[in-house]
């Protein structure tokens, strides 16, 4: 399992329209081959930032599978314009995990 994050700097006073328009683009990646989940948390402290964590069963499903896609065009379409700056996205691995 791979986990892709990033935080999202959405433009400010524009957090409403974005979270509308993620809403949108779910069932494009959870469409996905190799997609297992999503989240997506508005910050506390910088309510303008938004973690995002998609976990895919490999790199490759979400580097080549998503990124190449007809709907990542379309995913592009409903959110890119919300940036501000653009967002870095990064890829772990699990090493450990707890839940209470």
């Amino acid at each position: 399992m791979v986990i892709e994050h990033a935080l999202l700097p959405v433009a400010i006073g524009r957090q409403p329209e974005f979270e509308a328009a993620f809403a949108q683009a779910v069932p494009i990646i959870s469409a996905m081959p190799g997609f297992r989940s999503l989240s997506l948390s508005r910050g506390i402290e910088r309510e303008d930032t938004y973690l995002l964590l998609v976990e895919w069963e490999t790199l490759e499903d979400h580097t080549e599978g998503f990124r190449g896609s007809a709907g990542y065009q379309r995913w592009r379409e409903l959110l890119h314009g919300f940036y501000d700056p653009f967002p870095v996205v990064e890829h772990s691995t699990p090493v450990l995990s707890v839940r209470a």
